[in-house]
């Protein structure tokens, strides 16, 4: 290694021949070599947080592989995201906003989009699929305990993620299933090992956090100390598991890293402020209330008051009555105890740690903590828009994740057992492939200003901008059966004898009033002036 120095370096364009140690560098003993500590220094500087002291110390310098992070936080990570759940009300309240903006109060929305040969919308078999699909989605049927609809089942798995970080369901069938033969069954992660891992079965074939996979990541198998609901304890330990092939299985996930397997709760980052806000709000409260109760004590004057050692015959009491003052024994005055906490500090200080956390769920700071003061339309337009789009993407996810396999599930299913009739004849079975197409609808939210964002969606579609259907969809509606809805609107409006102008005019298409039937009756017959 050569040495460093401050002098030009030399271009050196033959080897060294003619002696055993190459010729010093020019001017080498004029300049001194920079020192290590200096450029080490010099380093540091361009990364401040690659810099290790006293101060980062406790900062990890080693990345961990995403396995080893699961395996290590995953169990302790969700003991207390459920602790919180159960008893931090800004927990609760992330979870209730989770279900009630990604789920909502109708859940997420099949809309079936099977097509003719010629390329036209199938009505009547997307009809005939919406229905049965809508039927399975009782109770009754899709879930195998008949306790939970699938709109129940959708909020289930959503708070599963977001406090569990994933959820599981199985996929029944048979008599056990219910009367449809198909139904889910939801099974607690956690019955699922996060810490039972084997580097090398067979065939190349590996476990992490209790899942076989192949040697290229893909899910085998998935290994439970139990799926029984009598079951009401975990076992931890021991390697005797009830594997579950993965074709039968949902496992939905958040991936924060590249090779994750298990999922963490989406509260990780916000737990520790959580627990540490909660504990000072309970202290801050605890001192509140004693402070409404201000008290004080008595002072006996030097050369007054009995001897340390002699027995006090009796006690000094105050009683406090509104308007009422007590006299003291000679030598004795009282001293107020009277503590100011919770003072002006706590309320700034306290905003401060829910938009950390606010920020770490990715929801805004005034639906978390039900803050409105000091809001403006401006800026909670702009946290709504923000906060919308994070869970639209959550709304993907979810379809992504549960709705989708579900269906695939249960749609061939539901075909072979003739479940599905149009026009009271089953519907045929060789056509799956084209019944596979569908889309989603998944809750959408009323506009911030109304008169403004609708005149806003009329310019953008009369500048061929957006679609009516791009509008409908935004609502959270079917286009089609809008468009189905008003048809039958008309009709009904016609049936009871109502004029088209005012149909129209219900409709917002007419602008102007009809014309007096005396000056139509006048001009009937008449030559048009352009027609000379």
């Amino acid at each position: 290694m050569w040495p460093f120095n401050n002098a030009r370096s030399t271009e050196i364009t033959a080897p060294f021949a003619d002696s055993a140690t190459p010729p010093p560098l020019p001017d080498q003993t004029k300049n001194r070599p920079m020192k290590r500590h200096n450029l080490a220094r010099s380093v540091s500087r361009m990364y401040e947080a690659g810099s290790t002291d006293r101060l980062t110390k406790n900062w990890p310098t080693t990345p961990l592989s995403a396995d080893e992070i699961v395996r290590r936080n995953q169990r302790v990570l969700v003991a207390r995201s459920r602790e919180q759940c159960a008893n931090n009300d800004y927990a609760r309240s992330f979870l209730r906003m989770c279900k009630q903006n990604v789920v909502g109060a109708r859940g997420v929305q099949l809309q079936a989009q099977s097509k003719t040969k010629r390329g036209d919308l199938d009505t009547e078999a997307n009809d005939a699929i919406e229905a049965a699909w809508a039927l399975w989605c009782h109770r009754s049927h899709c879930d195998v305990t008949g306790m939970q609809s699938f709109r129940l089942l959708q909020a289930q798995a959503l708070a599963g993620a977001a406090k569990d970080g994933e959820f599981m369901f199985l996929k029944v069938y048979g008599n056990d299933a219910g009367p449809w033969g198909f139904s889910l069954q939801a099974l607690d992660p956690q019955r699922c090992p996060v810490d039972f891992d084997v580097n090398d079965n067979r065939g190349g074939n590996f476990i992490r956090g209790g899942i076989e996979y192949n040697r290229y990541g893909r899910p085998l198998n998935y290994l439970f100390t139990t799926t029984s609901e009598a079951e009401t304890n975990y076992r931890f330990g021991g390697q005797q598991y009830q594997k579950i092939p993965a074709d039968q299985l949902i496992h939905g996930f958040m991936a924060d890293m590249v090779g994750q397997k298990r999922g963490l709760p989406w509260m990780a980052t916000s737990l520790w402020r959580a627990h540490m806000l909660d504990g000072f709000e309970k202290a801050a409260l605890v001192n509140a209330r004693v402070s409404s109760s201000k008290g004080g004590f008595f002072e006996w004057e030097e050369g007054y008051g009995p001897e340390p050692n002699e027995d006090e015959d009796e006690e000094i009491y105050m009683e406090a009555e509104p308007g009422s003052f007590q006299e003291l024994p000679a030598g004795v005055r009282f001293k107020e105890w009277s503590p100011q906490y919770p003072s002006g500090e706590f309320m700034p200080f306290h905003k401060s740690m829910l938009r950390g956390m606010a920020s770490g769920l990715g929801v805004a700071y005034n639906n978390l903590a039900n803050d409105l003061e000091n809001v403006n339309f401006s800026s909670i337009r702009q946290g709504k828009l923000d906060e919308r789009d994070h869970w639209k993407d959550i709304q993907e996810w979810l379809i992504e994740q549960l709705l989708q396999p579900v269906f695939e599930a249960w749609l061939p299913h539901a075909l072979l057992s003739k479940r599905i009739k149009s026009k009271g004849s089953p519907m045929a079975a060789q056509k799956i492939d084209a019944f596979m197409d569908v889309s989603w609808q998944a809750r959408r939210w009323e506009w911030i200003d109304p008169r403004a964002d609708m005149a806003a969606a009329e310019k953008s579609k009369n500048n061929f901008l957006s679609s009516p259907s791009q509008i409908i969809r935004e609502q959270g509606r079917d286009p089609q059966s809008v468009w189905r809805e008003t048809a039958r609107d008309i009709e009904t409006m016609k049936a009871a004898g109502i004029p088209d102008h005012f149909i129209s005019l219900s409709l917002g298409m007419a602008q102007q009033e009809p014309p007096p039937e005396s000056e139509t009756n006048t001009n009937k017959g008449k030559p048009d002036a352009t027609d000379d």
